[in-house]
C-alpha cells in the first residue's frame, strides 16, 4: 500500500519532497484497526499544487486521490503539509 500511496501522490501533484511511513504497528490494538499492517499512514508532502490552497483543501485533494485505497483497507492518514 504505501508504494502505490507514493505512486499515486507522485504522478498527479509532482511533489518537491514526499515521505510516506507506514505507522500501522502503533494502531495493532485498536479494536477498529483492520489488522493488515497496511492501515494507516503518515504523509508529509512539499507541493506546489498546495501553494495557495487552505490545509483542510489539501487533505481534501489526498483523500480524493486515495479514495480508491480507503475503500480497500487504508484506515486513517496523517497529513503534513509543508509550505514555504
Amino acid at each position: 500500500m504505501e508504494d502505490e500511496i507514493i505512486k499515486i501522490i507522485e504522478a498527479s501533484l509532482k511533489p518537491q519532497y514526499l515521505q510516506v511511513i507506514n505507522e500501522s504497528h502503533f494502531h495493532k490494538n485498536h479494536i477498529e484497526s483492520p489488522q493488515t499492517g497496511q492501515s494507516h499512514f503518515f504523509i508529509k508532502i512539499k507541493s506546489n499544487t498546495f501553494k495557495k490552497k487552505k490545509t483542510l483543501e489539501c487533505h481534501r485533494v489526498i483523500y480524493n486521490l486515495l479514495d480508491k485505497q480507503i475503500k480497500n483497507g487504508l484506515h486513517a492518514l496523517r497529513i503534513e503539509i509543508i509550505k514555504d
